[in-house]
């Protein structure tokens, strides 16, 4: 196990309901919020409603942008900081999923940085602070409500890089499950993909000894996939719903990491597909995701085997390990078959054409700077690109 260090500061308030604390909740904590959302389902549901009236009863006074889009925009972001510049607002309230929370964060750096706030995207650079962000959750996927990560898209160059600090953990989140009922399908589906992701990225290592995490990491994954069915077919389940939401914040609140090297190669590989397609993540990640490990997993058989046996269930003679390996992962293609996904690139639209100069921007190499990405196994543009062939068949 490698030292680590644990730090999850956001304040999680879960259940029926807990909406219509956020006003008696803030108090203290700000004078005046920016009000972030995306489309007109926040209004519609009633929600928007909900939260502005928690807020005039608190007396706290907001301002509000809308907009917000999957795969958030730079350019929306801009728009937010000169808004709460203007304004003069102290606290960001991110009402929506990752893509909103994930927006609300890059604001929330940038309203505290005098250059271009992409510098940070680009170059890693440290933040020294940020406003802090508060948010309630209405799509279970990106574990956004209690990182300190965050995802934007440069549409003009398209390009989608991540950030993370500790300055950008929310304050607070509030989860009520009965949020998630009227979620699409196609949208539950790439929520459950994305969070076995962020599971997936920690739990592949070569780092040993590192029994507690490895078991967490299972439970989780086997608690997403065990609830994914009775959400889809049952979209008023609320314990189901329970068992999704939670599992997704502590998929990405950093605690099935500690202490393991980490990989994160498929969520690079997939930000190439959405910087130039503006698909889902989810979507790339669970036509990506298989692929990936067959095409890795000879570097780490006992990782890969005991994946296949501890999560996938899969049984079988020992002494064929990967014919345990590979009826795991095509176990795992076929449940994200099940709840909808695509099989392959092409069926998300995503040309081969492409796959290069996806492939070269994803390690750098179409920059002249040429990096390797994940950690389970150094993946150079050659390995990227056999990973989208092999995604593509």
């Amino acid at each position: 196990m490698n030292n680590f260090e644990f730090y999850s500061p956001a304040h999680l308030v879960f259940g029926k309901g807990v909406e219509n604390r956020v006003g008696e909740m803030l108090v203290g904590k700000c004078k005046k919020v920016l009000l972030h959302f995306g489309g007109g389902s926040v209004k519609r549901s009633g929600l928007y409603d909900r939260i502005t009236a928690s807020l005039e009863k608190a007396g706290i006074a907001y301002c509000v942008q809308g907009g917000v889009v999957p795969n958030p925009r730079l350019s929306l972001v801009y728009e937010g900081i000169d808004l709460c510049k203007k304004e003069g607002v102290d606290l960001i309230l991110a009402v929506g999923g990752g893509s909103v929370i994930d927006s609300a964060k890059a604001i929330a750096m940038g309203v505290c940085y005098d250059g271009d706030v992409w510098d940070m995207y680009q170059t890693g650079k440290a933040i020294e602070k940020a406003l802090p962000v508060v948010t309630v959750l209405t799509i279970p996927a990106a574990g956004s409500e209690a990182s300190g990560d965050t995802v934007i898209t440069n549409e003009e160059k398209q390009l989608k890089y991540g950030y993370g600090s500790n300055h950008l953990r929310p304050l607070m989140s509030f989860m009520n499950p009965e949020l998630f009922y009227t979620l699409p399908e196609n949208q539950v589906a790439n929520g459950i993909a994305d969070m076995m992701s962020h599971v997936f990225e920690r739990y592949f290592t070569n780092t040993t000894h590192v029994e507690l995490t490895d078991r967490l990491c299972e439970a989780t994954l086997k608690t997403i996939m065990h609830n994914a069915h009775k959400v889809l077919d049952n979209p008023e389940n609320y314990e189901a719903w329970c068992e999704i939401g939670f599992a997704g914040t502590v998929a990405h609140n950093g605690l099935v990491g500690c202490g393991r090297d980490q990989d994160w190669g498929c969520h690079n590989m997939e930000h190439e597909l959405s910087a130039i397609y503006d698909v889902a993540h989810g979507a790339g990640l669970a036509v990506l995701t298989p692929a990936w490990m067959k095409y890795v997993y000879k570097d780490n058989i006992p990782m890969f085997v005991q994946f296949a046996t501890q999560v996938m269930g899969v049984e079988g003679s020992f002494r064929q390990p990967e014919d345990i390996i590979l009826e795991g992962i095509e176990k795992l293609r076929m449940f994200f078959l099940s709840i909808g996904q695509p099989a392959t690139l092409s069926e998300m639209g995503i040309e081969e054409k492409d796959f290069e100069l996806m492939a070269k921007k994803c390690t750098g190499a179409a920059f002249g700077a040429e990096h390797p990405v994940g950690g389970l196994k150094k993946l150079y543009w050659q390995d990227v690109l056999n990973i989208y062939k092999l995604a593509n068949e």
